[in-house]
């Protein structure tokens, strides 16, 4: 366990609340809450208690305290928490008491997180997990956060890099004898297939990265086609307030505008872009770049058309497409259109919310979380499946062939945080928040 500064903040929302928690970790964490409540309670069980300034002994608040000694907390350091009342300035006593008389520092964002993964209480995947939970918005979300916090993904890459340290010490134990001549070098039959194996799991769960980072980031889909088709005025419908201006001037969106709906427990995000034409305006010629952009992000590209618009998109498209007839109400709906709709009648509505939930269904395939989920565990895994393969290719050159799977075991360590990155663990803590 490390020895560390004890580090102090307010683990809850936004003040007034009803409660908040002041949470205390370090090695004079018990006798700050000493020194402001007199005694300690039982370890794990909530006492009731008055806080009191530790010199001038006047009350602060009243409150439920609660003690977690090391290596049994949060943290793996002794931990405290201060349960109070939500109130600014009782809460900045409080603290300013903890900073003040009893030394404590107050804790930057995601610093009880950090020292629990430097404690080995969280790997670096599950501290992902952690963050990915508190920013979950939706049931799907939820379940693919809590899994991988609870270990779904570092479970399996630990497997993974054993056999890959298997198959090093295989090559090496025969290297370490091959200058004997009674030692034939000679890897076991099932070596390669064991090693292809390997290849094929590894593939498989990268094959779910697409489902995980729908279900993390969200589905996108962009409403685009020329000016004046109704992209705003659908995006208003589907929000379900007015988000974006729309008037009878063509060309009135001038940027990409993101809208966040929840879809059957799914996130999807729906992104209004400016009508494609050919334009004299710098202001407008940067929103159709920004909308070009967003397009070939998109996981699906509704193409609205009105009644008098082209039919085909002007660009070149390489994402799922649907093409949507707009203004159905002022009746001749555009030919060839995969589905006719009219914000005003709120026809083609229904079906199209539908059709959207039932096509992300399908896109997601099974319901159990995904494995894989952020663009680090493609990265990593990519990486370690070449090296595997490199190492297939390098079976008759032993030292080179446990040289690449050496590689492959320690990209498989670096995902979970056995072998640290300071730059990945500063950018990864610095987006939790403080209390956290």
């Amino acid at each position: 366990m490390q020895t560390s500064a004890t580090i102090a903040a307010l683990s809850t929302g936004s003040l007034p609340s009803g409660v908040a928690v002041v949470r205390l970790s370090g090695p004079e964490a018990f006798a700050a809450v000493r020194a402001l409540c007199g005694g300690l309670p039982v370890p794990r069980t909530l006492a009731l208690k008055t806080l009191r300034h530790p010199t001038s002994g006047i009350a602060l608040d009243q409150g439920l305290v609660a003690i977690f000694p090391a290596p049994n907390s949060f943290t793996g350091e002794d931990c405290a928490e201060l349960q109070v009342h939500g109130s600014p300035a009782g809460v900045k006593a409080i603290l300013t008491a903890l900073t003040g008389a009893c030394g404590l520092e107050l804790a930057a964002a995601g610093d009880f997180t950090r020292r629990a993964f430097e404690n080995g209480k969280l790997d670096l995947t599950a501290v992902e997990g952690l963050g990915d939970l508190l920013a979950a918005e939706t049931e799907s979300q939820r379940r693919q956060a809590l899994s991988r916090l609870e270990g779904g993904l570092s479970d399996q890459i630990i497997i993974w890099r054993a056999l890959l340290l298997d198959a090093r010490a295989e090559i090496e134990a025969r290297l370490d004898f091959s200058d004997e001549d009674d030692v034939p070098f000679a890897l076991p039959a099932h070596f390669i297939e064991d090693l292809q194996s390997l290849g094929r799991g590894l593939k498989e769960a990268l094959s779910t990265y697409d489902r995980g980072r729908i279900v993390r980031e969200g589905f996108r889909i962009v409403l685009a086609g020329p000016p004046n088709a109704g992209k705003s005025s659908l995006l208003n419908r589907l929000a379900g307030s007015d988000v974006a201006i729309v008037t009878a001037e063509a060309g009135t969106t001038r940027d990409t505008k993101d809208v966040a709906i929840d879809l059957g427990g799914q996130l999807v995000t729906i992104t209004d872009t400016a009508g494609l034409r050919d334009t004299d305006s710098l202001a407008e010629g940067e929103g159709i770049r920004r909308a070009q952009s967003a397009i070939q992000a998109a996981d699906l590209v509704l193409w609205l058309i009105p009644p008098d618009g082209e039919t085909l998109p002007s660009v070149d498209l390489d994402v799922p497409l649907w093409r949507l007839g707009t203004k159905s109400d002022l009746g001749g709906t555009a030919l060839d259109v995969d589905l006719s709709l009219s914000v005003l009648t709120d026809e083609g509505i229904t079906a199209l919310l539908k059709r959207l939930e039932s096509h992300i269904e399908g896109r997601l395939g099974p319901s159990e979380a995904s494995l894989v989920s952020h663009l680090r565990d493609k990265e990593a895994l990519d990486r370690a499946i070449s090296s595997i393969e490199t190492a297939l290719t390098h079976i008759d050159q032993p030292e080179l062939c446990a040289e690449d799977l050496r590689r492959a075991a320690d990209i498989l360590a670096g995902l979970i945080g056995l072998m640290d990155n300071e730059a990945v663990l500063d950018r990864l803590f610095a987006g939790f928040c403080i209390g956290k």
